[in-house]
């Protein structure tokens, strides 16, 4: 999930929820059976990745009191964060605003048109912040945990700043600051109740249609055949027009491809970036120092 706009009335309501349904998820999955943080570790690539077996049951992994509070500590920097940059954003929009091609936000209809639009954005965004590491050095802090619940839904970035500039079409198209800012908190809200185990999969129509608890488990999981998959926030359609759908078969193996292990939020929000410093200053020649920073996450000279 990703958020550049100022906190209203509607994120103020929100947390209320978010504690009471976080506080009813963990008591639902306490009744449940569970496995173990890390169980597929030692799983070789064949046993993540056997497609001739059916689906795996869905056991959940449940909450752990440290990677919570780590979670909602990041939450709390990342409303920081996008409050100290709501005015240049804001500023940006109004000029772009001013400067319009289109008036779509008055046009019939103009609601349902500003939530495709966001989607839409929003898929480039989040496939960006994987395919780009100066941007996956952002996101990579809400795949860092190795549990899948409500509260990592709230484990967001402190430097979505990055990629801001996705979403500026929508004010050269003429949808309001207020449009756009409705679009962007909906999508973000609506992806907040995919984060569960508690939910298995929906009506096989909406699975088909909408990013489902089932679809985003996949998007987090470090499994090889579902690395850079699912990136779509309130549809899934994306993904399956453009090639980056994968469905939930073998059971998912939560957090990064090289766990980092920490519960601290500034190790968690920045250790992308120290990363990066590093092997820019390892690196010889400028190819490989602006590979390090432009190519994907991985990437190594050859």
């Amino acid at each position: 999930m990703k958020r550049d706009l100022p906190i209203n009335k509607v994120d103020i309501a929100s947390g209320p929820i978010f504690v009471a349904t976080m506080l009813a998820e963990a008591a639902w999955l306490k009744r449940r059976p569970k496995r173990t943080e890390g169980d597929l570790d030692n799983w070789s690539r064949e046993q993540l990745t056997d497609t001739s077996l059916p689906p795996d049951p869905l056991v959940p992994v449940g909450y752990e009191k440290r990677d919570t509070a780590a979670s909602l500590a990041m939450l709390a920097g990342n409303i920081a964060v996008n409050l100290a940059f709501a005015g240049v954003i804001g500023k940006a929009h109004k000029k772009l605003y001013g400067k319009r091609v289109a008036n779509l936000g008055s046009k019939p209809g103009a609601f349902l048109t500003a939530m495709l639009a966001w989607d839409f954005l929003y898929y480039w965004d989040h496939r960006w912040q994987h395919e780009k590491r100066i941007f996956w050095a952002n996101h990579v802090t809400h795949h860092s945990s190795r549990r899948y619940n409500l509260s990592t839904a709230l484990r967001q970035p402190w430097s979505g700043y990055l990629l801001s500039w996705v979403f500026l079409p929508m004010p050269l198209v003429g949808f309001t600051a207020a449009q756009t800012a409705r679009a962007g908190q909906l999508n973000l809200l609506y992806q907040y109740w995919i984060h569960t185990e508690a939910i298995d999969r929906l009506h096989p129509t909406a699975e088909k249609i909408l990013n489902t608890p089932s679809h985003h488990r996949v998007h987090h999981g470090a499994n090889p055949q579902y690395l850079d998959k699912n990136y779509g926030g309130i549809l899934i359609t994306w993904d399956k027009l453009f090639g980056t759908f994968e469905p939930e078969v073998r059971r998912v193996k939560y957090g990064l491809t090289k766990n980092i292990d920490t519960y601290n939020p500034v190790r968690i929000g920045y250790h992308e970036f120290a990363d990066i410093a590093r092997d820019v200053r390892r690196a010889k020649g400028w190819r490989n120092k602006l590979g390090h920073i432009w190519k994907r996450p991985g990437w190594q000279p050859d």
